[in-house]
């Protein structure tokens, strides 16, 4: 066994040092000598890669597993996780984050069950289903983020004679590695098959600047089931006018952008997932950027490209792409590019680990 490195210098080897490294593997010791560049290196050195899934695929792969696998008990879900080819086996999308496009054919049920782990769906195309967290029936369309928080039940129904898909974003590596999971069956169907407009949760807490007096405790998750379409389009329809008319209402040149938050603390709808939303003006490119944590975008609508640690993919609706931590990346807008974006930034911030360099800054 070499206990060496090319970075540090050893004692010549004899039959006390041979001896002490027996007596260190004997009682499942490693020294920080011999592990140093890996436990401490100078920068972020995901085993994660950079990498693109491109929309039409993995549609594809849905419709026919919507074909060949059914949905109920004991697999629960027809979700095919995205594998991060550095990370293998394991179907994790991100060393802290799990992603997923989930899919449901017609008037199919899909189970209630409730575990810890934080999760969202979000719609890029499609509508017709429901899902029912806690009891509160929320509809599902184009543009909507959903929540469901940790150990909150919650199962699906189509009520429609087309499929849909969509997908899913949990925090299931980082709970698996703290192990911090439970898992609970629900009802075999959902609590509640109506077919509401707006869930109870959005009637009692969607009126901008208004809070209700039922509500006045904080909460760690958002209240609100539904972040729609409409208000995420808005938002960033008067942001871009705003620049229009000659005030600074962007960062960055050309580029609107927001983060859905938690209505009773101002943070973000999750503490382990933030989730934000970005528009590009056709011919925009972002300033190079490294951060620490891992993001995950899909496109919403628009034709760009992205350009992963020097490497430029071009990008169409639905497709979705994974950054490591502290790989440099760059987006470029041919038309107006719209993107949803979900990261681990809530943890990094939280434990004190969050570093940005922006080229140019």
């Amino acid at each position: 066994m070499d206990h060496g490195t090319d970075n540090v210098m050893l004692p010549e080897e004899t039959p006390e040092l041979k001896a002490l490294y027996e007596g260190f593997e004997k009682e499942s010791i490693i020294p920080l000598w011999t592990q140093l560049g890996d436990l401490m290196p100078v920068h972020p050195k995901s085993k994660a890669v950079p990498h693109v899934w491109k929309w039409s695929k993995l549609n594809a792969l849905a419709e026919k597993s919507g074909d060949l696998i059914p949905v109920g008990r004991g697999g629960e879900r027809r979700a095919l996780g995205l594998a991060n080819p550095g990370l293998a086996p394991n179907a994790y999308i991100s060393p802290t984050l799990w992603a997923a496009i989930q899919h449901l054919g017609p008037r199919e049920t899909a189970p209630e069950h409730r575990h810890a782990q934080n999760a969202f769906r979000f719609v890029v195309e499609g509508d017709g289903v429901w899902t029912v967290v806690n009891g509160d029936p929320v509809r599902m369309s184009r543009g909507d983020l959903l929540l469901t928080p940790g150990w909150h039940f919650h199962g699906h129904h189509n009520d429609t004679d087309h499929t849909m898909t969509w997908i899913d974003g949990l925090d299931i590596p980082f709970s698996q590695q703290n192990d911090v999971g439970f898992f609970e069956f629900g009802s075999d169907r959902v609590t509640d098959y109506a077919t509401p407009n707006f869930s109870r949760g959005e009637r009692l807490w969607c009126h901008p600047g208004l809070r209700p007096l039922s509500g006045l405790q904080d909460t760690v998750n958002s209240p609100i089931g539904a972040y729609r379409w409409e208000f995420t389009d808005r938002a960033l329809t008067e942001q871009l006018l705003l620049e229009d008319e000659g005030h600074p209402a962007t960062v960055e040149q050309g580029h609107a952008a927001i983060r859905y938050s938690n209505p009773t603390t101002g943070g973000d709808v999750m503490p382990t997932i933030r989730c934000e939303f970005h528009r590009l003006r056709a011919g925009t490119e972002t300033p190079m950027r490294r951060e620490v944590g891992s993001t995950v975008f899909q496109v919403f609508d628009g034709e760009g490209a992205v350009v992963l640690n020097g490497e430029t993919h071009k990008l169409d609706k639905g497709d979705m792409f994974v950054i490591p931590s502290w790989i440099p990346w760059s987006l470029q807008a041919e038309s107006q590019f719209d993107l949803f974006r979900f990261s681990d930034a809530p943890i990094m911030e939280r434990l004190g680990f969050m570093r940005t360099l922006v080229e140019g800054a």
